[in-house]
C-alpha cells in the first residue's frame, strides 16, 4: 500500500514509521526541504533503534528505509497513492480546503486526517465525494494502536481500506465514531481528571496517587506523571475544548487551572505535580495533604 503523510513534525514522523514498518511505501511531505530531510533523519534512527533493541529484524529494517521517500511538491506526494494522512491541518476549514486540494490531485484514494481535535465529518462535507474521508488516531503504548473514525460520510471502501491499513500497522486497532477528542484521549484525560481532583480534595499526595494506579492497573506511569510529561498547558487547553462540546465532566480541575496560570507546565517546565530534573521526575512538587508537618516525612529523619 502507498501512503503519502503531510506532515514532517513528531506526530508525522511516528504515523510514517509504524506505516514503514508495517510494510507500506511512504512519502513524507512537507513545504520546507529542511523538515523534511530531518524528518526522514529521524524516522530513520527511529527504525535503526528498534533494529538495535530487537523490535525488528535487519531484512526488516533495510526495507523500511527503501521504501521511504520525502518530497515538498503535494503533487508529487499524493500521485497514485492509495491514502493520504493528514498530519497537520489543526482547523477544520483549512482541512476543508486541503481535502478539497486533494481531491483534485486523486483519483479514488482514501483522504484523511490524524488530528483528534479536528471533525473529519465536517472536514469532508465540501468534497465532491464525501464517502472518501475517514479518520486515523495513531497511539503509541509502546505498540502501536490504531483508531480508525467514521466519519458520517465515509463509505464501505474507504473504510475498509483504512482498516486494512490499521490491521497492518497495529496487533490491535479499533473503529470509532467521529466525535470530540478520541476514545483513548478521552480515557486518559478521564483518569488524569479523576487523580487531580483526589490531589485537590486532600485524599492523598501525588506520588500516592501515582503508586496506587500503577499498581491497580499495572502502568509504568501513572497519571499525573503522565500529564506532566505531555505538559498541563496541553491537557488544560484539549480540556477546555472538550468541556465546550461535551459538558462540565472535562472541566478542567481548579487545581490543573492554578498551576497552569503559574507556569508550573510538568517536564518542560522543570515542575508540575513533580520537580523534574533531567527528564526525569525525582520528587512531589506539592505538599502531601496525608502529612501534617514537614518533620514527619520519612526523608527528614536524621
Amino acid at each position: 500500500m502507498d501512503i503519502a503523510v503531510l506532515g514532517a513534525d513528531r506526530a508525522a514522523q511516528e504515523i510514517a514509521r509504524a506505516c514503514l514498518l508495517a510494510g507500506e511505501t511512504v512519502r513524507l511531505h512537507a513545504t520546507d526541504a529542511t523538515a523534511v530531510m530531518d524528518g526522514i533523519d529521524i524516522i530513520e534512527r527511529d527504525i535503526d533503534d528498534a533494529y538495535d533493541t530487537g523490535y525488528v529484524d535487519a531484512d526488516r529494517r533495510d526495507m523500511a528505509v527503501k521504501r521511504l521517500e520525502g518530497t515538498t511538491g503535494l503533487d508529487a506526494a499524493v500521485t497514485d497513492v492509495d491514502i493520504v494522512i493528514d498530519a497537520t491541518t489543526q482547523d477544520v476549514s483549512a482541512l476543508q480546503t486541503r481535502f478539497a486540494k486533494l481531491e483534485e490531485l486523486l483519483d479514488d484514494a482514501v483522504v484523511s486526517s490524524a488530528v483528534s481535535a479536528i471533525s473529519v465529518t465536517n472536514a469532508a462535507a465540501g468534497l465532491r465525494q464525501p464517502k472518501q474521508a475517514v479518520g486515523f488516531r495513531f497511539h503509541r503504548f509502546p505498540e502501536p494502536f490504531v483508531e480508525v473514525v467514521m466519519a458520517e460520510q465515509t463509505g464501505s471502501e474507504a473504510a475498509s481500506l483504512a482498516w486494512q491499513l490499521a490491521e497492518r500497522v497495529s496487533s490491535d486497532c479499533v473503529s470509532v465514531r467521529d466525535t470530540p477528542g478520541n476514545l483513548s484521549l478521552r480515557l486518559t484525560l478521564a483518569l488524569e481528571v479523576a487523580a487531580i481532583r483526589m490531589l485537590d480534595e486532600g485524599v492523598a499526595g501525588v506520588e500516592a496517587i501515582d503508586t496506587a494506579f500503577k499498581h491497580t492497573y499495572r502502568s509504568e506511569v501513572g497519571p499525573l506523571e503522565r500529564a506532566d510529561s505531555v505538559g498541563l498547558d496541553e491537557r488544560y487547553d484539549t480540556l477546555r475544548s472538550l468541556s465546550e462540546r461535551l459538558g462540565s465532566r472535562f472541566e478542567p480541575p481548579p487545581m490543573l487551572t492554578a498551576l497552569v496560570e503559574e507556569g508550573q507546565t510538568g517536564k518542560e517546565a522543570g515542575e508540575g505535580f513533580y520537580i523534574w530534573e533531567d527528564d526525569t521526575p525525582t520528587r512531589s512538587a506539592l505538599a502531601d495533604p496525608t502529612i501534617p508537618d514537614e518533620q514527619y516525612r520519612p526523608d527528614s529523619a536524621e
